[in-house]
């Protein structure tokens, strides 16, 4: 019986990252690449209710969708020795409606559970897993971040695992949050305590970069004692820090191990199918994954925080652990976003500096220059207009090099820590959800700046112009706000925002131009605004 089998989970595991939106060609090539490999269970994708299932995808509403892939990659190979699994989380589909297993399609399914759904939901989780035998499959048992359970916890799953007697039990490290010594104890409760004939299944993620040394790890540890199972994806392919690398593996189980895998076939499979998905979807080592693992975290809270919000790596760390550990290890938008904005609030008292400010912009008119491209495309325009009219000039979150500006307006930490040493703090206007070396500037409390409703509530330049609504200026001009394109040049060097996917300018353009319809709305009456510079914001201008 060999000991060591290597499951590959790029098409499940490897596919959350872009939404397992494979084209059907990728998935069946890539199944003939894992088959010719020698890869010993190649793991298909999931099965979800909510799933209406037309192709193109490693969603399955049912096993027959995915037995229809088999039966492809299959078509002119040589015999078939290698097994293919789909991966079920608990509650997102009914077992009920699972197919019988058929002689040449899916053989098993992974089961996964977290803590939560065990304790709350035991004994659906335990009949979830006896149907899944009763019909005829190989049942691998997930226990979801599996450091995350007392020992005593541990061995109570042990015992289940015993009595209903999977072909594996997993050893999860959901958050690639394991050391050695972490590992170390797993296995010793495990192995000491599972019954022989189940095989451990190891899954890791690299947060820490630490999945090669962990696989190696407990390689040596089950050599002689238990069977193993490894998962592992092509070029590490996964959310966030990705998994073990199936090609890494390999060739340590060739090279070491004297196991019979084609390392040069995997190689192409990467070169064929991994390289083009790598180049529009980014995996791997990251500070933001690093502290992902560090607080056991949900990877998607991390990508949230350092897209969505563009902190510096210090709030992020502070953000995290002060989320109750079990609400960390969940994405929820609504939560994530309510912390941010708690710890970003900081009220503060700035009646002062409203007068302060109300005294000397009252009245006056305002240009406000943002880091958008045209204030270098049309520089000779801005300075004849500030030449000619003489406004009060409010840049925001950037020092521009060619214009003197009367204040600097910053809502970013990041911006904020890259000139807070030597700026004239006298000019800074600076929001209260920046925490850091902010003495003897004009704080302005953050939560009056925002736009509670918007999904963009923290928008910088939207955020100067609800303080100027408070001031009062006779009119306000607006330059280098421009909108956003498809391309990477929105902003002049260094100063780019919040991070935006390509797919997401066009909602991004949208939400800012009906946030300043809303603006121009309100103010109509007390002043002007208006755009200086080409915008995609244009709201009511020819």
């Amino acid at each position: 019986m060999k000991q060591i089998e290597i499951l590959d989970c790029t098409l499940r595991d490897g596919g959350r990252i872009i939404d397992c939106k494979y084209p059907d060609e990728t998935i069946i090539g890539l199944g003939k690449y894992l088959k010719r490999a020698g890869v010993d269970i190649i793991e298909l994708g999931f099965l979800r209710d909510s799933v209406v299932f037309s192709g193109n995808s490693t969603f399955f509403s049912s096993i027959s969708d995915a037995n229809t892939y088999i039966e492809k990659i299959c078509k002119d190979e040589q015999i078939q020795s290698e097994k293919y699994v789909v991966f079920v989380d608990f509650g997102l589909y009914d077992m009920n409606r699972l197919d019988y297993a058929a002689e040449d399609g899916v053989s098993g399914i992974r089961f996964g559970f977290t803590k939560t759904d065990y304790k709350k939901h035991k004994d659906e989780v335990i009949r979830a897993m006896q149907i899944i035998k009763e019909k005829n499959y190989d049942l691998y048992l997930q226990t979801v971040n599996s450091n995350g359970y007392t020992t005593i916890e541990l061995l109570e799953l042990i015992d289940l695992a015993n009595v209903i007697s999977p072909k594996s039990f997993g050893i999860v490290d959901t958050y690639g949050a394991m050391y050695l010594d972490d590992l170390d104890y797993m296995w010793s409760v495990v192995n000491r305590n599972l019954d022989r004939h189940i095989a451990v299944d190891f899954h890791s993620h690299n947060n820490m970069q630490m999945s090669f040394a962990l696989t190696q790890r407990i390689i040596q540890l089950a050599s002689n004692e238990r069977k193993l199972l490894v998962d592992a994806t092509l070029n590490g392919m996964g959310k966030c820090a990705g998994n073990l690398n199936t090609e890494l593996i390999v060739d340590y189980l060739v090279r070491k191990k004297d196991c019979d895998y084609d390392t040069d076939v995997i190689l192409d499979a990467i070169d064929r199918y991994l390289y083009p998905i790598k180049a529009q979807s980014d995996w791997g080592y990251s500070i933001p994954a690093f502290m992902a693992g560090i607080y056991k975290a949900h990877p998607n809270n991390v990508i949230y925080l350092v897209k969505k919000y563009r902190l510096n790596n210090r709030d992020i760390k502070y953000i995290l652990s002060g989320i109750e550990e079990t609400k960390r290890q969940r994405y929820d938008y609504d939560n994530i976003q309510r912390v941010y904005k708690e710890y970003s609030s900081c009220k503060v008292n700035d009646n002062e500096v409203i007068k302060k400010l109300i005294d000397k912009i009252s009245g006056k008119e305002i240009l406000v220059i943002a880091s958008g491209r045209t204030i270098v495309d049309y520089a000779e325009k801005i300075t004849e207009y500030i030449e000619r009219e003489k406004p009060l000039v409010i840049s925001v979150n950037f020092i521009p090099e060619r214009i003197k500006c009367d204040y600097y307006f910053y809502a970013n930490t990041i911006h904020w820590e890259k000139v807070s040493k030597w700026v004239d703090r006298s000019k800074c206007i600076v929001s209260s959800n920046v925490h850091t070396d902010i003495e003897n500037v004009n704080l302005c409390d953050y939560s009056r700046l925002i736009i509670e409703d918007s999904p963009l509530f923290d928008n910088s330049t939207m955020m100067l112009l609800n303080l100027l609504n408070i001031l009062l200026p006779s009119q306000i001009s607006l330059a280098g706000f421009d909108g956003l394109n498809e391309r990477k040049d929105n902003y002049v060097e260094g100063t780019s925002p919040n991070i935006i996917d390509d797919s997401d300018y066009q909602e991004f353009n949208r939400e800012i131009t009906e946030l300043l319809r809303r603006y121009k709305n309100k103010t109509q009456g007390k002043f002007l605004v208006s755009m200086l510079t080409p915008s995609r914001y244009n709201v009511g201008e020819e």
